[in-house]
């Protein structure tokens, strides 16, 4: 009569069914782990509960740094655009977390309306009150590079006990919940600024156990010279050393990541091979993101159960009657014991357990007797998501993978190199191209751009691709500026700068450098009349913001 009993389990103990990797992690964590976190308080001590959100959304880069080291400019860098609430400044400009997100048209939406959308991952930072969320806010933008990722501005960390105390809200452990969803951590220094405060030292700590997500970025290394760039490296490595509790060294990506000019560039091919390295980290991760959701997933998993274990077994020792303050005290002061039992008993990893200081101070403020007995079914749950359920999910990576596209746009380019660009790095340039140059008259500013061009000695009235970059990078404009200058200028795509062409490239450099933006595409005014069956647009559009480079 009971029969229904035995069908219930062997419907447990069978894989889940799931159509993608996203819809199988929301299934994986809401039918196996999720009743294990709620029965042992797991949400309390640790991570607050996931959403279906969580998993859907997009992969987040977090920058994290002191005051005016950059984070804004970073954003800024790699959008090639404002973004809605842009504040740039060398003082504490940026006083509230803002996510850069993608949308269709350009607006800021305050945090509690963020928070209550429950198409967002935000809904669990309602945790953190209000006076969190009015320091929170999107940021909106209709950029491509935002359709493949999100980024997170952070506020500025100073130092000193009043930025602790005023801000209201439990800054490191917002760090922390972002940190946890990110899937990439960016560390901002100033060259000029390696001090590490307490607050940012706290803030570092939060993150433990997400360090393979960290990547330590050396900012404005263009305002030194490379005689005090190596002592800077080594007090910033001396610095990360104290904080950074891995005995690996750490990797430092060193470059200046904005679009000005450099102010020193010496080692501007160094500059250019960090950048290349660190926007190749980023770029990738969309592709990768199910294989991070999937990491983060199993490391929560094995975290779940080693507290399962503890919390039943401080309740297993909690006396039913009398004396339980004082067990309890004991229990706290000897917790080390119990992780030794623990491991012993179960075989679980040491590096599963919760940091032993902070978890001790945590525990001081439940009662043990109320938590719950060990439950055997719920730690069989897990472990059977851990050995079934992932391994398919495993298997539908390759699809995942292959339907995802990587980061295009901004400074990432289009995501294709142009063939016989100088600024791609593919070496290219030997081969000869050929071909008739045509004259064309582009204004007063002619003679002086023919002087520069006649110096690299053009064939055929051409001058390769090569001898192209040199001249523009006496500009000391950034490689990724220089690049969009190139696919601007190189109207008939044949790797060479004819004199018209050159005449643009110059043109744009000089707009760039006083202060213009680049247009998206060339605009029609700035078309040599022989190429303007070439490329470019057919309209006036953005005559008025580049002309200001003419005069």
């Amino acid at each position: 009569m009971f029969s229904w009993i035995g069908k219930d389990d062997r419907r447990r103990k069978e894989p889940l069914i799931f159509n993608n990797v996203t819809e199988g992690l929301w299934k994986c964590y809401h039918e196996r782990m999720r009743p294990l976190e709620t029965t042992y308080k797991f949400n309390d001590f640790h991570y607050p509960p996931m959403e279906e959100a969580d998993f859907a959304a997009k992969p987040m880069v977090l920058l994290i740094g002191q005051y005016s080291v950059g984070k804004t400019s970073f954003i800024r860098y790699l959008l090639e655009r404002d973004f809605p609430g842009m504040r740039i400044g060398p003082e504490p400009t940026t006083d509230r977390f803002v996510a850069v997100m993608h949308g269709d048209d350009d607006q800021v939406i305050p945090g509690n309306a963020l928070a209550a959308d429950l198409t967002k991952q935000f809904k669990t930072l309602q945790r953190f009150g209000n006076a969190f969320l009015q320091r929170f806010e999107s940021s909106v933008a209709s950029s491509p590079v935002l359709q493949g990722i999100s980024l997170v501005d952070t506020p500025g960390i100073l130092s000193g006990e009043k930025q602790r105390t005023s801000r209201g809200y439990d800054f490191e452990g917002v760090i922390q919940w972002f940190a946890h969803r990110s899937s990439m951590i960016i560390l901002l220094f100033d060259a000029h600024k390696l001090d590490i405060s307490d607050e940012f030292r706290r803030c570092i700590s939060s993150l433990r156990g997400n360090e393979d997500k960290v990547r330590i970025v050396l900012n404005k290394a263009d305002l030194i010279t490379s005689q005090q760039l190596m002592r800077v490296y080594g007090a910033l490595m001396w610095s990360l050393g104290k904080v950074l509790s891995t005995p690996e060294v750490a990797r430092v990506y060193i470059g200046s990541f904005w679009d000005q000019a450099l102010q020193v560039d010496d080692l501007r091919k160094v500059f250019e091979a960090e950048e290349q390295d660190l926007f190749r980290d980023i770029q990738i991760l969309p592709r990768s993101a199910a294989v991070r959701k999937i990491n983060d997933l199993i490391k929560r998993a094995r975290l779940a159960k080693v507290h399962a274990y503890v919390i039943s077994k401080l309740k297993s020792e909690m006396p039913s009657f009398f004396g339980k303050q004082s067990k309890k005290e004991a229990l706290i002061k000897d917790l080390k014991k119990v992780y030794d039992d623990i491991n012993r008993q179960y075989q679980m990893s040491r590096g599963d357990f919760p940091h032993l200081a902070q978890f001790q101070e945590q525990l001081r403020e439940y009662d043990f007797s109320k938590f719950s007995k060990l439950n055997p079914k719920l730690i069989e749950a897990v472990d059977i998501m851990m050995s079934k359920d992932i391994a398919h999910l495993m298997k539908m990576i390759p699809t995942e993978e292959a339907s995802s596209s990587e980061v295009t746009g901004g400074a990432f380019g289009s995501g294709h190199s142009q063939p016989l660009d100088p600024f791609s790095g593919d070496d290219v340039f030997s081969l000869k191209a050929g071909v008739n140059p045509e004259e064309w008259t582009p204004g007063e500013r002619l003679d002086d751009y023919q002087l520069e061009f006649n110096l690299f000695d053009p064939k055929n009235g051409k001058i390769s691709g090569l001898k192209a970059k040199e001249a523009m990078v006496k500009s000391k404009l950034p490689n990724s500026v220089l690049k969009k200058v190139w696919a601007l200028s190189d109207i008939d795509k044949d790797g060479q700068f004819d004199l018209d062409e050159f005449a643009v490239a110059m043109f744009l450099i000089e707009a760039k450098k006083e202060g213009h933006d680049l247009p998206d595409a060339l605009p029609f005014h700035l078309i040599p009349p022989s190429k303007r069956g070439l490329g470019g647009d057919d309209d006036d559009g953005g005559d008025e913001e580049i002309g200001g480079g003419d005069s």
